[in-house]
Order: C-alpha cells, then structure tokens, then sequence
C-alpha cells in the first residue's frame, strides 16, 4: 500500500474508513469560539475519528521557560504531542487522515506536525467534510475506542525557524517571509483579529484560501506551482507565517502539492513578533 502524504480524496477515505492501521482526526476549530469544534465534533463527525484540540493538543505552552511569550499557537513539545497521537491509536506505520470544515487551514497544523515528528503517512482530506458528505456518506456521534499506539518521534521532514532567525534575515535578507494571513490583517487593518496590524517588513502576502478553488479543494499542482513561483524561486530560502503558525501550514501543504518541498515554518508567527515593541513593523501593501 502506497502512503498518502498531502492530500487524499474523500473517495479514497471511504475506501478505507474501517481499516484498524488509518487514524482519522477531527481538526475542527474556531478562533472566536474555541468550543466550536469539539462541538461540532459531539454533533457529528466521521466515523471512526477521535478529536485534535488545536488549543490543547496541537499546540504548547505560550510562554516559555524565561516567561518569553511565544506566540498564540506555539508548538507543542514533542513527547507530549507524540503521547497525544499514541492516545489516538497511532503507530508508526498507521496512516494518518486529517480533516476540518475550513478547507484544511487546521487540518494542515497536524499534517505539519506529524511531519515535524518524522512521520510521513500523513494526509489532509481534500475538501474537508463537505466533499465527505457530498458523496452521501454518513457523520456518527459515537467515540471510537481504540488500542493505544506506538508512535516513536524521528528525524524531522520539516524544518523550522525562530524569531531570532527572522529578526537577523531582516539585515541580510537571504530569505523571503510569506505571510498566509488575509490581505487587511496583512496590511493592518484588522484590529479586530490583530491589535497591533501590519507584517514583518520585507514580507509578503500569499492567503492560504487562495490555495483552494471555489468548492474548497486544492488547486491542482501546475496551477500552484505556477501561482507560487513569483513569490517563491527557492522553496528552501522560505519562510511561511501567519498570525500564529496555523495557517501557514497550509502554504506549506500547498507548496508540497505543487513540488516544491523545503520551505520552513516561523512557528511564533505575527503573533510572537509584536509582543516586543522593538521588533519592527511595516503596514500597507508588501
């Protein structure tokens, strides 16, 4: 059995919903309602899927050791995520199948950490719940109970960058930053979602939507690679941000589709950036 690695189609789930080696989870979530997705999970979800929490689960303590605050979203320590993923039953060899109802913008966080854990057999369900109940399929209310997983960390797919890292490319400039956020929070005119607006300078705009075509499943991997290719001639010279190291998974994910591996994740994102005053910003177009 070949592994699926980016994307699987909801056809190609269903043929496998009931396999004991797959593990389906249940990305859901909204950041003005942080219930909303284990909610929506009690009301109906795929069969078989436990539930990933971004908040508790797919994420880590917002400050660290030194009271440094990290960001909304920073990642979690490794053993503790890859105990969290044992409690789901995964293993080593299991195939993991992550999905939301918001064209993967959470379901690609998972994707991106089990990466970042060295596993490799982990997809995104293309389209999400809808392409899932688009062909008839059922939801289930019930909790799946399953055996307690193996999972081991490994070398790392992914890699990943720190603030200081992103503060020293402003002098040198060897890298370009994209910023997956929507173009007013880029250009700092959301003070709804971000009090303090803008975008790291030299920085620049690549909405994660605008990865999807209109009934929310990915562009294909031409198309992609052919939107991608002015904003990013060297995928290894990249560094994908967001507001907090969520969304930018899913330009990750995007690049992946269109073959163009390498690029890395500035995990604290916007949000660890304007905690300190001193680190500069820039507002308006890129």
């Amino acid at each position: 059995m070949s592994n699926y690695t980016t994307l699987i189609s909801a056809q190609d789930l269903a043929a496998h919903i009931d396999d004991p080696k797959w593990v389906v989870v249940d990305c859901r979530h909204d950041l003005m309602n942080l219930a909303a997705g284990r909610d929506g999970y009690a009301i109906g979800h795929l069969p078989g899927a436990v539930f990933g929490d971004i908040e508790t689960e797919l994420s880590g303590a917002r400050h660290g050791p030194d009271g440094a605050f990290r960001g909304r979203h920073p990642l979690p320590e490794k053993e503790a995520l890859a105990e969290t993923l044992r409690s789901w039953g995964v293993d080593d060899d299991s195939q993991v199948v992550a999905y939301d109802a918001h064209g993967g913008m959470f379901a690609a966080r998972l994707w991106w950490l089990l990466r970042w854990l060295g596993h490799e057999a982990v997809a995104v369900l293309d389209g999400g719940m809808a392409a899932w109940q688009a062909l008839g399929k059922p939801l289930v209310t019930d909790i799946p109970s399953r055996p307690h997983g193996s999972f081991t960390v490994r070398a790392p797919f992914v890699p990943t960058v720190t603030v200081a890292e992103v503060m020293d490319n402003l002098e040198n400039g060897e890298r370009i930053v994209i910023d997956a956020r929507a173009s007013d929070r880029f250009r700092g005119e959301n003070e709804t979602i971000d009090p303090v607006g803008g975008h790291i300078p030299g920085a620049k705009n690549r909405f994660f939507k605008d990865n999807l075509q209109p009934d929310g499943r990915f562009k294909d991997a031409a198309t992609l690679r052919s939107e991608f290719a002015p904003l990013v001639d060297d995928p290894q010279r990249a560094i994908m941000q967001c507001g907090s190291g969520v969304t930018a998974c899913h330009n990750l994910l995007a690049l992946e589709v269109a073959g163009m591996p390498g690029a890395a994740l500035y995990p604290g994102s916007w949000s660890e950036w304007v905690a300190d005053a001193a680190r500069p910003v820039a507002t308006g177009e890129a």
